[in-house]
């Protein structure tokens, strides 16, 4: 009958779609296949990107009492500027000592430039330093009348300064001066003075330094004569005056 071989030939192709279904499922790769990134519904996933606000990663420690720097920013930073109004701090220079009597060698000579007149007028006194040792000298001299070889027996003249003070530095051998200007006395013979007094003579004189001690000075040529115990002084200069 026919009817029969329709019937097997209805299943024998039915077995067959079966069989090639199964195939087919097989062959597709399942969820937990090796590499595969689908997702559940096939679509491949994207990897996620940091978004913007995302702090940087930090970076390890550098070890206990570490600093580390703001994250994201490497540029290198500049040193802090020094105020404008500091300073820096100075060591004082070593103060000079003053020359010491003893250590001056003093000698007085009659001034080249001098008033008019026919007594001493004017007179130099030079200081030279004798020591081994840089010294310096300051300020204006005094000045008194005495007899030979007894200085504290002497009669202080009275003293105008003029012209400014410096303290002079003077190295081993170096020289320093002060000038001294008279009353002159006038005439001839013992002479007379303008004010009307006595001329006075002195054989020495005794001329010291603040700080620096006192020499007793003569002339080499004479006594010293003024008038009125007056004198005008300049400060100890480097400067040889005339």
């Amino acid at each position: 009958m026919h009817f029969g071989s329709r019937v097997r030939g209805a299943a024998l192709s039915m077995a067959t779609m079966s069989a090639a279904a199964l195939l087919m499922t097989a062959c597709q790769p399942g969820p937990d296949s090796a590499g595969s990134s689908a997702s559940p519904s096939g679509t491949a996933k994207k990897p996620t990107a940091p978004s913007s606000g995302s702090p940087a990663p930090t970076a390890p420690s550098g070890g206990a009492g570490a600093s580390a720097e703001p994250a994201g920013d490497s540029t290198p930073k500049a040193p802090a500027s020094v105020p404008a109004t500091a300073t820096a701090t100075t060591t004082p220079a070593t103060k000079t000592r003053t020359c010491a009597a003893e250590s001056m060698k003093a000698f007085m000579y009659q001034a080249d430039v001098r008033p008019p007149g026919t007594g001493t007028g004017a007179a130099i006194v030079e200081f030279t330093n004798m020591s081994g040792a840089t010294c310096a000298l300051e300020g204006y001299p005094t000045v008194a009348g005495a007899a030979n070889g007894t200085p504290e027996k002497n009669h202080p003249l009275t003293v105008t300064r003029t012209g400014s003070s410096s303290k002079v530095t003077l190295a081993p051998a170096a020289k320093a001066w002060v000038k001294m200007t008279f009353v002159q006395v006038q005439g001839e013979a013992d002479g007379y003075c303008v004010s009307g007094t006595t001329p006075v003579t002195y054989p020495t004189l005794v001329v010291g330094l603040p700080s620096s001690g006192a020499h007793q000075l003569a002339l080499e040529d004479g006594v010293l004569a003024e008038c009125d115990n007056k004198v005008t002084v300049i400060a100890v200069t480097a400067t040889k005056p005339s």
